[in-house]
C-alpha cells in the first residue's frame, strides 16, 4: 500500500487492491440473504459461519454486531434451577467441547456458571468514533441517508419515484450523493465534492478508501464485515440478489457496491473530520488486524447452550420411548400426506385420534413438485419450491386462454392503482375519494366471507409434462414418501397456508418449502398427476400399483384457524366416503384449535382461534414455527400416538425400502437443510433480536415493498418480528439448535455426509445435532463429528 504526503492523493498497489477485493468477497459471504416481504422465507443468519463452532461464531458476532450468539447467562441458570438442565447434561456438553474451548476441569466450568458474563462490544467504525458525546450521531445519519436512497433504489413497486438503476448501485448512489446537501448541513463540509471526485467504480472506491484509512490487508475482511453488518437488511437484500443470480448460474455484485458506498462514508469522515479523529481511528483500526477468538464467556455460554440441547434430546427420547396411545385397528379409509411443518404435527395427532381409519404421513411441503406458478391474472410466476432450488417446471391456474390478455392488462392496472394507493402524495386522497369502493371487500375479509367468483381453476403444467417426465416424477415422489403399496380409497395431499390480514410478515407464516406461498398449488398438481390414467399404468410396470378405486385429491391446512379445506371439485370422490372424512376433519380441527388456544395470548377456544387471522389489530395470529426443536425421519409408527407438542418436523422414511439410499440422501440434503434454516432463524431472532430480528410490529413501516423499518428511518430490518417469538412476558420459542433423528444404519448416513461437505459441517460444528434410531425405534447412536458415532445415553440422574 502507498499513500503520499498529500491526503488527497493516493495510489494503492495492485497486489493490495487484489487482497482488498478478495476480502470484500469474503465479507459478503458472511451476510445472510433477505427475501422480500411478499416471498419471505426463513434464512439461517449464521449461513456464512457454519464452518465455525458456536463459540467462534459468537466471537465473530460480538466483534461485528455487538451481540451474542447465545442467550443471557441467567437464562441457562434459570433452566438449571428448575431442573430443565441436569448436571449430567452439563457434563455431556463439556465433554463434547474441544479442549481449546472449555475449562480444563469440569468443576471449574460449574463454578463459572454463576458468574456474570460481560456484554459484547462491537469493534467501532470510524463513524462511531466520530460521533462524540453531544455531537453529531454519524452512524444514525449514515443509516438514514443510505436507507432513504436504498429504499428507492431497490424498490419493487411501492415507491412512486424510484431511483435510477441503469448504472448500478454505486454509480446511482454517487450521482445522488453528489447533489445532496444533508451531510454538509450536519457538518461534513465538502462531502458533495468529495463524492464527486471519488473513483467511478466500486472496486476502485473500495481500494482507495481503504488506502486512505490506512487499513492493512489482514484487517480488511473483518472491517468490511463490520460495515456490512451495520447496514442491516440492505446488505442482506443485496446478498439475496446475489443468491438469486448464482442460482441462475449468474453473478451480482450489488453487495460489494453497497460496501463501497458505506466505505466511502468512512473515507469522507476521515478526510474531512480533522486530525484528532484520524489519530483515534488509527488506534482503533489495529483491533481489526487480530482474528476473533472466543473469550471465556463465549466458551462457557456455548457449553451451556449445548447442555440445553442435550436436555431437550433427553426429553425427546423419553417421549418417543413412551408407550403410544392405544388406537382401534380399523381398515384405512384415507391417507393424508401433510407437509413436515411442525404445525402439521398437532393436527395429525388430532385426526388420527378422532378417526383411526385416516392414516397420516409427512413429506416436504412442495411435494417434490418444484414449479414456477403463474396465478390467474398475474404477469409473473411465483417460485413454489425451496429457495435452495431452481424451478424445473412451470404451471398456471386453469382457465379460459382467451382471457389471458385481459388478465395481463388487469394486473398492470392493479399495479398502477397500488402505486397510487401507497404514494405519499396521494394516500389520504385515496382514502377520501376511493375508500368506499373497498368497503365491501374489507368487510368480507374481516367476516371471513369467500368470494366464490374468484375461485381458481385447476392448476396445470404449462407446457404439459411429457408422459415420461410425469411418470418419473410420480414414481420419485411416491418412493420418497415411502408410499408404494397399501393405498387407501382416498389419498389426500395436504399443503398449508396461513389466512391472515394486515400482516406485513404474512408470507413468513406460509409454507417455506413453497417459497413463502401456500402449498395448495403443489398439492393439487401432485394429486392430478397421481390420478392420471397413463401415469398409473406406467407405475404398475415400475412396481407401484395404485388401485383403480383410489382417488387422489388435494387439501389446504389453514394454520391460523386449523381448518382443512379439500379441493373436492378436482376429482370425483364417493359421497359417503367424502362425508365421513370431512366430518372427521372438522372434529379434529376443533380439537387442535382448542389445544393451540392455550398457547396464544388472549385466545379463548376454537372460535377465537378462527377469528385471529381476520383481526386487523392482531400481532400474533399464530406462533408459526416457534418451538421447533426436532426433525424426525422414520416410519409414522415411531411417532404415532405420541404428543410431541408441535415441536417436530415429521418426515416419513423407511430405510428398508430405500435400497440405493437416494431417499435418505434427499432428506439429509434438502428438507433437513431447509428445516435448519427455519430453526436457526428462530434461534437468531431470539438470541440476537437487535441484529437478526425485525423488531416491534407496532412500529413497522413497509419500505420499497421489500421489508420493514422499525419507525420512520434507519436500516432495513430482517428476521422475525419480536411478537413472533415473544408473548409480551417471555420467549415462546426455546432457542435450541435442531436435533435430527433418523431411523437408518449409521454407515448409510456416513456415506451421504462424506459426499456433502456443507451438510456435514452443520453436524460437525453442532449447528444441527444428529441421532440415529435402531430397528426397534429407540434412539441408539449420537453423531459426534468426523463421521464418528457413540452410543446414545439419555442423560439422567443429578439435577
Amino acid at each position: 500500500m502507498y499513500r503520499s504526503a498529500d491526503p488527497q492523493s493516493y495510489a494503492p498497489q495492485p497486489s493490495y487492491v487484489g487482497l482488498l477485493l478478495e476480502a470484500a468477497e469474503q465479507a459478503a459471504r458472511g451476510i445472510p440473504p433477505l427475501w422480500p416481504l411478499a416471498t419471505s422465507v426463513a434464512v439461517n443468519p449464521f449461513l456464512g459461519h457454519t464452518g465455525r463452532s458456536l463459540a467462534q461464531a459468537s466471537a465473530w458476532l460480538a466483534r461485528s454486531g455487538g451481540a451474542k450468539a447465545t442467550m443471557p447467562r441467567s437464562w441457562y441458570r434459570d433452566r438449571i434451577a428448575e431442573s430443565a438442565i441436569y448436571e449430567s447434561d452439563l457434563h455431556a456438553a463439556w465433554s463434547a467441547t474441544p479442549a481449546a474451548e472449555r475449562p480444563a476441569r469440569f468443576e471449574t466450568f460449574l463454578m463459572t456458571i454463576g458468574q456474570a458474563a460481560a456484554d459484547p462490544v462491537a469493534h467501532p467504525t470510524l463513524a462511531e468514533i466520530a460521533a462524540t458525546p453531544g455531537g453529531v450521531d454519524w452512524p444514525s445519519v449514515i443509516a438514514d441517508q443510505i436507507g432513504g436512497w436504498a429504499g428507492s433504489y431497490f424498490d419493487v413497486g411501492q415507491a412512486l419515484w424510484a431511483a435510477p438503476r441503469a448504472a448500478g448501485a454505486f454509480a446511482g448512489w454517487r450521482e445522488q450523493a453528489a447533489l445532496d446537501r444533508t451531510p454538509e448541513i450536519f457538518g461534513l463540509t465538502g462531502f458533495r465534492a468529495f463524492v464527486a471526485n471519488a473513483p467511478e467504480t466500486a472496486s476502485d472506491a473500495i481500494a482507495v478508501s481503504a488506502a486512505r484509512l490506512g487499513l492493512r490487508a489482514e484487517a480488511a475482511a473483518r472491517y468490511f464485515e463490520r460495515l456490512l453488518m451495520s447496514m442491516g437488511g440492505w446488505a442482506q437484500f443485496a446478498r439475496y440478489r446475489r443468491w438469486q443470480a448464482e442460482l441462475a448460474s449468474g453473478a451480482d455484485d450489488t453487495l460489494v457496491q453497497l460496501l463501497a458506498v458505506r466505505l466511502l462514508w468512512e473515507a469522507a469522515l476521515w478526510e474531512l473530520g480533522g486530525a484528532a479523529l484520524r489519530t483515534r481511528w488509527e488506534r482503533a483500526a489495529r483491533d481489526y488486524e487480530a482474528p476473533a477468538r472466543p473469550d471465556q464467556d463465549a466458551c462457557i455460554d456455548a457449553i451451556l447452550q449445548h447442555a440445553a440441547e442435550i436436555a431437550e434430546q433427553r426429553r425427546l427420547a423419553d417421549r418417543l420411548n413412551a408407550p403410544a396411545a392405544a388406537t382401534a385397528e380399523v381398515a384405512p379409509i384415507a391417507q393424508m400426506a401433510f407437509c413436515i411443518d411442525v404445525r402439521s404435527e398437532p393436527i395429525r395427532v388430532a385426526i388420527e385420534r378422532v378417526a383411526p381409519g385416516i392414516r397420516t404421513k409427512g413429506f416436504a411441503g412442495f411435494f417434490g413438485v418444484g414449479t414456477a406458478h403463474r396465478p390467474h391474472g398475474a404477469c409473473e410466476g411465483e417460485a413454489r419450491l425451496p429457495v435452495l432450488l431452481r424451478p424445473g417446471l412451470t404451471s398456471d391456474d386453469g382457465g379460459d386462454p382467451h382471457l389471458e390478455a385481459l388478465d395481463h392488462a388487469n394486473a398492470r392496472g392493479d399495479r398502477a392503482w397500488g402505486r397510487f394507493k401507497q404514494a405519499a402524495v396521494s394516500s389520504f386522497a385515496f382514502v377520501e375519494s376511493a375508500g368506499f369502493v373497498y368497503a365491501a371487500k374489507l368487510l368480507k375479509g374481516t367476516l371471513g366471507i369467500t368470494d366464490t367468483k374468484a375461485a381458481k381453476g385447476m392448476p396445470r403444467f404449462h407446457p404439459p409434462l411429457p408422459q415420461a417426465d410425469a411418470l418419473d416424477a410420480a414414481e420419485r415422489i411416491l418412493r420418497a414418501m415411502s408410499l408404494t403399496s397399501d393405498f387407501a380409497p382416498l389419498l389426500i395431499v395436504v399443503g398449508h397456508g396461513a389466512g391472515v390480514t394486515n400482516n406485513l410478515h404474512a408470507s413468513a407464516l406460509q409454507c417455506g418449502a413453497c417459497g413463502g406461498h401456500a402449498g395448495d398449488v403443489n398439492a393439487r398438481l401432485l394429486a392430478g398427476l397421481l390420478n392420471d390414467a397413463v401415469v398409473r399404468k406406467g407405475l404398475v410396470a415400475r412396481g407401484i400399483e395404485i388401485p383403480a378405486e383410489t382417488v387422489a385429491i388435494a387439501g389446504l391446512h389453514d394454520t391460523t384457524s386449523d381448518r382443512i379445506h379439500l379441493f373436492t371439485s378436482d376429482a370425483a370422490v364417493p359421497a359417503p366416503l367424502l362425508a365421513q372424512v370431512e366430518q372427521a376433519l372438522a372434529r379434529a380441527s376443533v380439537e387442535a384449535a382448542i389445544a393451540r388456544a392455550a398457547r396464544l395470548p388472549r385466545a379463548d377456544g376454537a372460535k377465537q382461534i378462527e377469528a385471529r387471522g381476520r383481526d386487523w389489530a392482531e400481532v400474533r395470529p399464530e406462533w408459526g414455527l416457534a418451538g421447533c426443536s426436532a426433525f424426525i425421519a422414520a416410519p409414522r409408527a415411531r411417532t404415532a400416538g405420541r404428543v410431541l407438542g408441535g415441536r417436530a418436523f415429521l418426515h416419513d422414511y423407511d430405510w428398508r425400502a430405500d435400497t440405493d439410499r437416494s431417499v435418505l440422501e434427499l432428506i439429509l440434503t434438502a428438507p433437513v437443510v431447509v428445516a435448519s434454516w427455519i430453526s436457526l432463524q428462530y434461534y437468531g431472532s431470539s438470541v440476537a433480536p437487535g441484529i437478526f430480528g425485525a423488531g416491534n410490529k407496532l412500529l413497522h413501516n413497509a419500505v420499497g415493498g421489500i421489508g420493514v423499518l422499525e419507525g420512520n428511518g434507519g436500516m432495513l430490518r430482517g428476521g422475525l418480528p419480536w411478537q413472533s417469538v415473544h408473548d409480551g412476558e417471555r420467549l415462546v420459542h426455546d432457542p435450541l439448535r435442531l436435533t435430527v433423528v433418523v431411523e437408518a444404519p449409521t454407515d448409510a448416513i456416513d456415506e451421504i455426509l462424506a459426499r456433502h461437505d456443507g451438510v456435514r459441517a452443520l453436524f460437525d460444528n453442532h449447528w444441527l445435532h444428529l441421532l440415529a434410531m435402531d430397528e426397534q425405534g429407540r434412539i441408539a447412536s449420537r453423531y459426534v463429528g468426523g463421521l464418528n458415532w457413540r452410543p446414545f445415553e439419555a442423560q439422567g440422574g443429578v439435577a
